[in-house]
């Protein structure tokens, strides 16, 4: 029940719908269950040969349908006065009436809960997307896509109906079950108490059912997360897969799974099917005995027994019962493949974000002076990253991260952005601790070029135009020269509005990159974070794409990680970065002349080439 409250918060403000939805339904079963009551007299106009037959039932009516018993009464009155014949006529209007003002609540309440779903099922889903995009990014590296795509899509559409149709059920069928009971007794109660058995008795062999719904919900989510994962792993690495002539095998193993998951899935909807048909056999079943109990007192007159009209309504109503008890039921399973969706979900929610996130007391708009970390350490987990790194870049340098792979340069470039926050030390731009400045402020100040090269599957002008949405296409233009890729662009189909394609794939490598690069100028960032930004390409495209970055980094700070040495000769300072901690600092010229790690790599480099 917690986890269902919980699900349920995401309704807010409930009230705006629940209030109209309960007027709506309490007056749906209210004319729900006048129309069936309304069968004794209608059968009784049809049957009896005077009034004295009504008025006994009108003595037998409840209180608590004041509205029928004078009903009851007003037929009574009609056949003295106005016959058989026209009674009929007056009794088969109101009931057509009845049924009218039924339906047309019906709508109504159906409509109103539609709008609670709906309104549900955005909070949630917004509730989710944001948290995902406000995790730390080393959440990503340990999760996979795949689940928190399902989590997002799947899951939250579970809860969604859940939630609602829980809420729908818990009202509405236990309502109209009281009416109906209500009238019920009234009419006999000794019948009632009878039938009314097959409801415990049909909840209970329903419970026994769907009893493992709830652990085959949690198994087939996460078959359905690993589908999605193979999906976006087989998309992405397409070319890989046919390079090495794995398709069939990549088709095999998805397969696999999609037979595993379907497996599961045909379980739990026997499982659900099932409770509907033992229901429904109950309730005929039940129908069945009271026709044959009630019939044998009707034929032997027992002094107890019903008229025949009375029988005939009271079959009537209790045949309606069932769908309530059967709704009721049925929901059971529904409850706990969706609750067992909410926890996956409200998981995903509770991840704390990271703490980068929290909202700053000040913003810096504009970089002076420099950046500085000062014993910084950062680890995964319990694997140390980073161990004591000092050192700090003036504005207007240019400072490379050099070193073996997986020394830490790319963990430590991502904490100038905030991307992570250090276990110990401090990062100051301008003297001003990180801690106490906006992340948005921060980043703001500083554009980055990758090695994976990350388009938007839209067009070049809108990927351009990513950091500054209302910019002009003389400024995108303007960017897209400096970065060396307008020539190119004026020879696409389309231009500036040709669209790249899924991850840009229509564009090559080099042109791709091209286009990040005019992604950062037009930002226009004060700091430059370029993570081996041409590693990936060609020699013709590395040369065009290098060019880029040098007019990128005039009078800009930047920092940069290379995997070609020969490309950072002129940087300003270089620091070397062996297993997390910084072996060796200095110019080009100075590093070469202490014959140190550096030298080693510029040396295995030349040889390689």
């Amino acid at each position: 029940m917690k986890t269902y409250f919980r699900l349920l918060s995401f309704a807010k403000p409930i009230e705006k719908f629940a209030i109209p939805y309960v007027i709506a339904t309490l007056l749906s079963i209210l004319f729900g269950t006048l129309n069936l009551t309304l069968l004794v007299p209608l059968f009784e106009t049809l049957i009896s040969k005077g009034g004295a037959s009504i008025t006994n039932v009108a003595d037998k009516a409840t209180s608590a349908f004041d509205i029928t018993t004078q009903f009851k009464d007003f037929v009574n009155n009609s056949i003295v006065k106005n016959g058989r014949s026209q009674t009929l006529n007056y009794v088969c209007g109101v009931i057509v009436s009845s049924v009218l003002l039924s339906n047309f609540f019906r709508y109504f309440s159906q409509r109103y809960m539609e709008d609670l779903r709906v309104h549900t099922l955005l909070n949630l889903r917004k509730t989710v997307f944001n948290n995902v995009m406000n995790l730390h990014v080393g959440f990503f590296n340990n999760e996979r896509k795949g689940d928190i795509i399902s989590k997002v899509a799947s899951d939250v559409q579970v809860v969604q109906f859940t939630v609602t149709n829980t809420l729908q059920v818990i009202f509405k069928e236990p309502l109209t079950l009281i009416f109906y009971i209500l009238v019920l007794l009234s009419i006999s109660v000794k019948l009632t108490l009878f039938s009314l058995l097959v409801i415990p008795v049909s909840a209970f062999i329903i419970s026994k059912i769907v009893k493992r719904i709830k652990q085959q919900a949690k198994e087939a989510h996460e078959s359905f997360a690993k589908m999605i994962g193979f999906l976006d792993e087989a998309l992405s690495g397409i070319k890989i897969i046919k390079a090495f002539n794995s398709t069939e095998r990549i088709k095999d193993k998805f397969h696999k799974e999609n037979i595993f998951y379907s497996n599961l899935n045909r379980k739990m909807v026997r499982r659900q099917q099932l409770g509907s048909p033992v229901s429904e056999f109950l309730g005929v079943l039940m129908v069945s005995i009271i026709v044959w109990y009630g019939g044998n007192l009707i034929i032997s007159n027992q002094p107890d027994a019903l008229s025949t009209s009375q029988f005939i309504a009271y079959i009537a109503i209790f045949s309606q019962v069932m769908r309530p008890a059967k709704a009721l039921t049925d929901s059971f399973s529904g409850i706990h493949s969706g609750i067992a969706a909410g926890e996956r979900v409200l998981d995903l929610i509770d991840t704390k974000p990271a703490l980068v996130n929290k909202t700053a007391a000040e913003s810096i708009n504009s970089f002076e002076k420099s950046i500085s970390l000062s014993n910084v350490s950062f680890s995964y987990g319990d694997k140390e990253v980073l161990k004591n790194i000092n050192f700090e870049i003036e504005k207007g340098t240019t400072v490379a991260l050099v070193g073996p792979s997986g020394g830490g340069k790319s963990t430590l470039m991502d904490l100038i952005p905030r991307f992570h926050d250090p276990k110990s030390g401090s990062i100051k731009i301008d003297g001003q601790d990180y801690k106490d400045l906006t992340v948005e402020s921060i980043r703001s100040q500083m554009g980055t070029v990758n090695q994976e090269s990350f388009l938007f599957n839209d067009s070049i002008f809108n990927n351009i135009a990513f950091g500054k949405p209302d910019a002009s296409i003389e400024e995108v233009i303007a960017a897209a020269k400096i970065a060396n890729a307008h020539d190119f662009i004026e020879n696409t189909e389309d231009g500036y509005q040709t669209f790249v394609g899924d991850r840009g794939n229509r564009l090559s490598g080099g042109q791709r990159q091209r286009i990040c690069i005019a992604r950062a100028v037009l930002a226009n960032p004060p700091i430059m974070l370029l993570d081996e930004a041409t590693s990936a390409l060609d020699t013709e495209s590395e040369k065009l794409v290098q060019d880029a970055l040098n007019n990128l980094m005039k009078n800009r700070t930047s920092i940069v990680i290379a995997h070609r040495l020969s490309t950072i000769q002129h940087a300003n300072k270089i620091v070397v970065i062996d297993k997390g901690e910084i072996i060796e600092t200095g110019t080009h010229q100075e590093l070469i002349q202490k014959k140190g790690i550096y030298n080693k790599l510029i040396e295995l480099q030349a040889f390689n080439d």
